[in-house]
C-alpha cells in the first residue's frame, strides 16, 4: 500500500499541497501516483510567474507507463520550480513528498481538497 502523508492535503488527481509561510504552498504528487504511473522518466512544469487555476492543466508526467496531465490544486501564481525533478524525474519515485516536489504557488485560493484520511480511503493508500 502506497505511503500517505498525514500532514498534507490532495486533490481527486492525485496531487498534494504543503502550506508554507502566508500563501504560498508546495505542490507534488502522490505515492499512490507514482505506484500507478511508475517510472517517472519525464516531467514538464509550470513556468516561474506563469498562473495556475485550481482544476485545471498545468503540465504532465510521463513514466514508462503512460502520460498523465499535471492538474494544479490551488489558484494563484507559480513562483518556484523543482529543478532537480525536470532534470531527474525519478525522484519523483523515490520522495515523492519531500525532494519530488514539484512547484510552488502563491495561492489565491484552493480547489477542493481531502484530507489525508479521505485521501487514503477513497484511493487505498495508508496514513
Amino acid at each position: 500500500m502506497a505511503k500517505v502523508a498525514p500532514e498534507l492535503q490532495y486533490s481527486d488527481e492525485h496531487e498534494w499541497v504543503a502550506r508554507e509561510a502566508g500563501n504560498l504552498v508546495s505542490i507534488g504528487i502522490s505515492a499512490v501516483a507514482t505506484d500507478a504511473l511508475g517510472d517517472i522518466v519525464y516531467v514538464d512544469l509550470p513556468e516561474v510567474g506563469s498562473a495556475v487555476t485550481a482544476g485545471e492543466t498545468c503540465g504532465e508526467v510521463e513514466s514508462t507507463k503512460s502520460v498523465s496531465d499535471l492538474y494544479s490544486p490551488v489558484t494563484g501564481e507559480v513562483t518556484e520550480v523543482n529543478s532537480a525533478v525536470v532534470e531527474d524525474p525519478a525522484l519523483i519515485n523515490n520522495d515523492p513528498y519531500g525532494a519530488g516536489w514539484l512547484f510552488k504557488v502563491a495561492a489565491e485560493s484552493d480547489g477542493p481538497l481531502l484530507s489525508a484520511e479521505e485521501y487514503a480511503s477513497k484511493n487505498g493508500g495508508e496514513l
